[in-house]
């Protein structure tokens, strides 16, 4: 039997509404942090980001059992987001921390840590980027060198969510080569324990635990090494093509509650004696809001299920991630141009959108290499039919 997902999230919006407060009253960036993976955790939602097979959600019909299923971590993200971006952030993050081992890790290590991350009891970081390394992850430089029985790691890796709430990191090194080699990569599962290990925290506009995570000769053991030497490009690429599509899904629900804020406020709001939901200009903006949020939804879905099926998603996944990360960072400026002044002031909920959404255009292959990607696609079927 197929998971209900409709009623699945009708559960998870309910159940979310007003939890901005409850999780941050009083709290710090690591508190709140916390108390969203904890939130997540006590109703089992963790699950759907790890593989049902290594104590994940069981997700019936809509994958195989070693698999997370895209079009259920869709339909969280999107009513998460909806309702608060940390939630949101939690539940993604410990799926983009612990793919890599689901996919490559051993069987004793997937059983030691995959229910763990499940249950919240571990927290999960994905470190990839560097200064050099963005969206070319040829250019990683942090070096693994072999040692008797593993390896040690020295570098720095930036702009990694969760650095210094993380448990473990998995995280891509160089074992040959040198940078913009493709070749020669290779992932481990590094505790947050290990000696030599070093977070720099910093802020970003939407706060969250994020920073710099500094290798000093941190030691790996061989059990912690996921897959061989020179997988490790197409490992952490495997992980962002089952993890992208959220984004998108992610970027919908952001959009949904601005525009959600948006027909309240113009409906409230009165101005030369009239609501402004009356002025012409102001309904054709929620006319073309609502239109291109509607339309991301469905790019999102189609891109959910042929990932989810084992096709050939590269476009769809592309397409869904640049038109609604882009479509939702101009409803949310939109959103923030119908409140007004109100709208710039902190603490309000369409300016916390407007932070929260501009990273999605960004992170897991900015709307450039999106493009980029759909270009190629194009040029090459072209070719083809030439």
């Amino acid at each position: 039997m197929t998971i209900d997902l409709e009623a699945l999230c009708s559960e998870v919006d309910s159940a979310a509404r007003g939890v901005e407060a409850a999780i941050g009253a009083g709290a710090t960036e690591d508190e709140r942090s916390r108390r969203a993976l904890a939130f997540l955790a006590e109703r089992g939602w963790l699950g759907w980001a790890v593989p049902e097979r290594w104590g994940g959600a069981a997700a019936a019909g809509l994958c195989a059992p070693d698999e997370v299923s895209v079009r259920a971590l869709c339909a969280l993200r999107r009513t998460l987001a909806r309702r608060e971006g940390l939630l949101d952030l939690a539940l993604v993050e410990q799926g983009l921390g612990s793919y890599a081992i689901a996919r490559a890790g051993s069987d004793a290590l997937k059983e030691a840590v995959l229910p763990e991350v499940a249950a919240g009891r571990r927290v999960a970081a994905f470190a990839l980027t560097e200064d050099e390394a963005g969206s070319d992850l040829s250019r990683v430089a942090t070096r693994a060198t072999r040692r008797e029985g593993g390896w040690s790691v020295a570098g720095a890796k930036t702009y990694i969510t969760n650095a210094g709430i993380a448990d473990e990191y998995t995280l891509l090194a160089r074992a040959e080569g040198e940078p913009g080699d493709r070749d020669g990569l290779v992932m481990l599962r590094i505790p947050a324990t290990a000696l030599g290990l070093e977070v720099r925290r910093f802020e970003v506009m939407a706060p969250h635990p994020i920073g710099e995570v500094v290798l000093n000769d941190v030691l790996v053991p061989d059990e912690d090494q996921l897959g061989e030497v020179g997988e490790g490009m197409d490992l952490a690429l495997s992980v962002l093509a089952r993890f992208r599509t959220s984004v998108a899904a992610a970027a919908v629900g952001f959009a949904q509650r601005a525009l959600e804020e948006s027909v309240s406020r113009l409906q409230k709001r009165e101005q030369f004696g009239r609501p402004l939901s009356t002025q012409q200009g102001l309904r054709f903006d929620l006319a073309e809001m609502d239109t291109r949020i509607r339309a991301a939804e469905l790019l999102v879905d189609l891109a959910a299920e042929l990932v989810d099926e084992g096709g050939d998603a590269t476009q769809a996944v592309a397409r869904a991630k640049l038109f609604a990360t882009e479509t939702a960072s101009w409803v949310c400026d939109r959103a923030v141009q119908h409140h007004g002044g109100l709208g710039v002031r902190r603490g309000t909920v369409v300016e916390r959108l407007f932070r929260e959404v501009r990273a999605l255009r960004i992170y897991e292959g900015t709307s450039e290499v999106q493009k980029l990607i759909l270009a190629k696609e194009l040029l090459d079927r072209s070719r083809e039919d030439s």
